[in-house]
């Protein structure tokens, strides 16, 4: 369980939301990768990609998580309190050809 980062939490106060806590397995999952992770808006509802997916934007809040940050749009903001694999659009474990083909940018596909 991670407090939020001191980076733009004024915006959280101003929100009424005192914490953002992190699963252990989601940051398991983002230290793997190696690379920071942002929470957008889908058509789904919240979802939680790589950087390399959704760049952060200026207006983002940003938790730490393990040595990783998570951004999260300010229209997701309000209501993230919890992030967890849900978030998370496929699951996938190393070695799975969906994360191969991350890494490798669908040369495969």
């Amino acid at each position: 369980m991670f407090r939020m980062s001191d980076v733009k939490t004024d915006l959280y106060d101003e929100a009424g939301i005192p914490s953002v806590f992190i699963d252990d397995d989601v940051i398991s999952y983002i230290n793997e990768r190696n690379t920071d992770f942002r929470i957008s808006t889908s058509c789904g509802g919240p979802v939680l990609l790589p950087v390399s997916y959704k760049p952060p934007k200026s207006t983002d809040i940003t938790l730490k998580a393990g040595d990783r940050t998570i951004y999260i749009s300010m229209y997701q903001a309000r209501y993230i309190d919890h992030i967890h694999m849900g978030l998370i659009p496929y699951q996938t474990s190393p070695g799975h050809e969906r994360d191969q083909a991350i890494k490798t940018g669908f040369d495969e596909f």
